[in-house]
């Protein structure tokens, strides 16, 4: 089991946006690239991460264990948008440390049913999900954001009581 400890949950500065894209990008091609069709592979480049979180940035969250940034999140609505920690702090705690930050958050906003959206055949996501008590409803498309557009993706949806 990994050692490291979350230190601080904070909202993300535009500085650390480089560091973050990496964090994504090398999470997603960990987690995606090789269930996903070669075409959405192709489109997520770690420039394409960059720019959605520069985007993003107001609504991002990050964790840092041992003096460094080790994942991120960001909402959408009633969503779980995005939610990645870097493969060294997996196994750690960091990821359930996080995702505690992102329910409370989405409580915040009211919201009394949070879902995500977890890429077909991405089962570590799909069991740590799980653990943290969510329940796969079934399997949605989603228009997911590319450059130029959309790409329409079928995904598992899970949500989430917040009450």
């Amino acid at each position: 089991m990994n050692t490291l400890i979350a230190e601080n949950i904070r909202d993300a500065k535009l500085s650390e946006i480089e560091r973050l894209a990496r964090i994504w990008f090398d999470g997603w091609q960990d987690a995606h690239a090789r269930i996903v069709p070669a075409e959405l592979a192709r489109l997520r480049t770690l420039q394409s991460f960059e720019e959605r979180l520069r985007t993003a940035l107001i609504g991002v969250r990050v964790v840092e264990a041992a003096g460094e940034l080790v994942g991120f999140y960001f909402l959408k609505g009633t969503e779980l948008y995005q939610f990645y920690v870097s493969a060294h702090a997996r196994g750690s705690g960091i990821a359930a440390t996080l995702m505690a930050d992102a329910e409370a958050a989405l409580r915040e906003r009211g919201v009394h049913t949070a879902w995500l959206a977890c890429a077909i055949g991405n089962d570590r996501a799909g069991r740590f999900y799980e653990k943290c008590g969510w329940s796969r409803t079934g399997t949605v498309t989603e228009d997911l954001e590319v450059a130029g557009g959309t790409f329409a993706l079928d995904v598992w949806r899970y949500e989430k009581s917040l009450r």
